[in-house]
């Protein structure tokens, strides 16, 4: 924690969609379930709410969030909800505010990364502290919260420049700290022959377009993630597959950082503002070089990286060219994976990352009348 600074009595709001445990579901819920293990490791008291079913939930039942009920598994979805879901939600998320008045002596400040508009209110409505971290474009319900809080003690941050700057466009300004993994976890491969996709099944991250950039340099791919949307898998994912391309499922992270760290190089492949790319991150600290679609927040991830390179988003077959690039400079020289996870480390460790966030939050939690802008380092 900051020198001369008590511990924060911190409560972290989650998205609600899905659990935070591993296999994670996502970048975001793995980057919140980092954020809850890294306050606690630096002495902070955390508490968390989140969906059922998450890990380091305490026994605040108000806190415990409802998860989506799909009568088949094949119809769960990352952008619909089961009927019922979103009115379940906003009740829960009233049960907890209500919570949250009656102990508001026992927090000092709300570090929320929901993406539902609710917790953005809770700064004026339980007149607490609220840090906002936007990790996603901007999202119409969020952007009324933020209008209502204007002169309530609240803060947004965003994790990329990208990000920030689509919000500004929508009169919602942030501090930018990017994201942060944890390099202890995410620990140097070897490398090997095979390319690898990893993240979220789904049309906004276009993995079929990683099988189709392999395919075009004569590669094999592994991709895996787990689905969030069934009707694209089956009709773009499932008809690409064979000999040259394999899909693993979802894993947890030491099996997916072992199959990360033993490919040659990382297809990272969206379709959208991409807010940051955590894998882009995860798979630079393996060493393993990434060629990705240059589009949102990409390019700061790998802004002086060794061992990457972008092209124009869609462009396969460019694609295809700049990893066989990479994977060709990666067998002439095995120290460039060794320079790549260097770099990774400095420029994207939860150490490096999260202290700044730590000063936000320990002066957020100040009263109002004390409030200045923390020093941001680059």
């Amino acid at each position: 924690m900051i020198r001369g600074t008590r511990p924060l009595r911190v409560l972290v709001v989650a998205p609600s969609r899905y659990a935070l445990r591993q296999p994670h579901a996502g970048g975001l819920e793995a980057c919140v379930w980092d954020r809850v293990r890294w306050l606690r490791a630096r002495g902070h008291e955390v508490s968390l709410c989140a969906a059922e079913g998450s890990d380091f939930l305490g026994d605040v039942a108000e806190f415990r969030l409802p998860v989506p009920e799909w009568t088949r598994p094949e119809h769960s979805s990352d952008t619909e909800y089961p009927e019922g879901y979103a009115a379940a939600v906003d009740v829960a998320y009233d049960a907890a505010l209500d919570r949250l008045i009656a102990d508001r002596h026992l927090y000092d400040v709300v570090d929320n990364h929901s993406l539902h508009p609710a917790p953005i209110r809770w700064s004026r409505a339980a007149d607490i502290p609220v840090v906002t971290t936007l990790h996603t474009p901007p999202l119409e319900p969020m952007l009324e919260a933020a209008a209502e809080v204007v002169d309530s003690p609240h803060r947004f941050v965003a994790v990329s420049q990208a990000t920030a700057r689509a919000w500004s466009t929508e009169g919602v300004d942030a501090f930018v700290f990017p994201n942060g993994i944890d390099t202890d976890q995410w620990t140097r491969g070897e490398g090997g022959t095979s390319w690898v996709w990893s993240g979220r099944v789904v049309p906004e991250k276009a993995p079929h377009l990683a099988i189709e950039a392999a395919r075009s340099a004569g590669a094999q791919i592994v991709l895996a993630g787990r689905i969030g949307d069934a009707d694209y898998f089956q009709q773009e994912v499932v008809p690409r597959l064979g000999a040259h391309a394999r899909y693993v499922g979802p894993l947890h992270q030491p099996d997916l950082c072992r199959l990360v760290g033993s490919s040659a190089v990382a297809l990272v492949t969206p379709m959208w503002e991409e807010p940051f790319g955590l894998v882009i991150a995860e798979a630079l600290a393996t060493g393993t070089p990434v060629a990705a679609f240059d589009i949102g927040g990409v390019s700061e991830v790998l802004a002086g990286m060794p061992g990457s390179a972008t092209v124009t988003p869609g462009d396969v077959v460019a694609l295809g060219q700049a990893a066989a690039r990479l994977a060709a400079e990666g067998a002439r020289e095995p120290l460039t994976r060794v320079w790549t996870r260097r770099a990774a480390v400095q420029q994207h460790s939860l150490a490096q990352r999260y202290r700044e966030v730590e000063r936000v939050l320990t002066h957020t939690a100040q009263p109002v009348a004390a409030w200045r802008v923390p020093a941001v380092s680059r």
